[in-house]
């Protein structure tokens, strides 16, 4: 179990900064996802802590060893991408075996030791009876399987998963990550993994690393980042939410020149957005809520999903509704939000 850690990382390509001063220390044994749109930055801080690229600017220690000049060999880490990457002309039983057999003679472990510890790790990723197949002859979650069997076999310091898992339909990809936690609890092996997926991150990871535009935003463990997002950023991208522009007066948060029933008393007064969940509402009556006209309404699994236009042209919201609400088109309907986060807005007084 190796412990990781970038300091003040900052990476260029062709002047262009990919990364912007990163900072991360990753425990040894845990199991980290970094989570960001496309152009965040994830792959490249996968790739520098791989070997793959080298830093412009900082450093990467591999528990107290300077790692960050050192080769890919030199690192000794275990890789699974998206294209599985196997050889097609090789065997299942070949393919896992590959890292071990183009070992240095000083290092390589005897044949009858590398067909031992292949054959365990095809019973591990729960492949025991296929080791004579090739790659074309088994489905996408099993091919992944083998990937990630012959990344293990070379006992790596550092596992590391790109987006293992996005070339394959959701119901595979969903097996496939409950069974990448419990080889992860049986194994131990610190290991990174790159996803854009929200859902695979909260369900897979010890904690998150979400990224923007070559910056980490927060870190945390996925009830952290979920439930107490530090930014508007991590709120809109991490699960599902709507925003509103308030004003914050008297301790009071108003929408359109109407006190919404909702106290703020430790924000500055002035112009910032509510921020909140379709899920985190409840309906109300009375003068004191936010209220909306029904635009649009869609099914989402045992609750509908309404889009209500918020009067004074303040904007759409989406809140989730029981599926046998009467709301209709055009009906109106009032609510609050039961737990909400208030972000200022950048530029305004206050």
């Amino acid at each position: 179990m190796e412990d990781i850690s970038v300091r003040h990382v900052r990476k260029e390509f062709s002047r262009y900064p990919a990364l912007h001063d990163v900072s991360l220390d990753i425990e040894g044994g845990e199991l980290i996802a970094l989570l960001g749109p496309s152009g965040s930055g994830k792959t490249t801080l996968l790739r520098l802590i791989a070997g793959l690229e080298s830093p412009t600017a900082g450093q990467i220690f591999f528990g107290e060893e300077d790692a960050s000049a050192k080769s890919v060999q030199d690192r000794n880490v275990g890789f699974v991408f998206q294209a599985y990457a196997l050889f097609r002309n090789m065997t299942v039983l070949d393919n896992i075996s590959f890292g071990l057999r183009v070992r240095p003679r000083q290092t390589r472990p005897p044949k009858e030791e590398i067909r031992k510890r292949a054959m365990e790790l095809l019973e591990l990723v729960q492949l025991g009876g296929l080791e004579k197949r090739y790659p074309q002859q088994l489905s996408g979650g099993q091919r992944q399987r083998v990937a990630l069997a012959r990344a293990l076999a070379i006992e790596p310091r550092v596992l590391l998963l790109d987006e293992p898992f996005g070339a394959l339909d959701a119901q595979v990809r969903k097996e496939l990550r409950k069974w990448l936690r419990e080889i992860h609890d049986r194994t131990g092996h610190t290991t990174v993994f790159v996803t854009h997926d929200q859902e695979e991150a909260l369900e897979l990871a010890d904690r998150l690393v979400v990224m923007s535009q070559g910056r980490i935003e927060q870190v945390g463990t996925p009830d952290e980042v979920y439930d107490r997002p530090n930014s508007p950023f991590v709120f809109s991208f991490i699960g599902e939410s709507s925003a509103l522009p308030v004003t914050v007066e008297n301790k009071q948060l108003w929408v359109g020149g109407r006190a919404i029933g909702l106290a703020a008393p430790e924000a500055p007064e002035g112009v910032a957005r509510l921020y909140f969940r379709p899920h985190d509402v409840e309906l109300v009556e009375g003068q004191a809520c936010l209220a909306g006209v029904v635009v649009a309404s869609r099914r989402v699994g045992g609750t509908r999903r309404v889009e209500l236009e918020i009067g004074g042209d303040q904007g759409l919201v989406e809140i989730d509704l029981p599926f046998d609400h009467p709301a209709g088109e055009k009906s109106r309907i009032a609510f609050r939000p039961k737990r909400w986060q208030l972000f200022p807005v950048a530029g305004a007084a206050g």
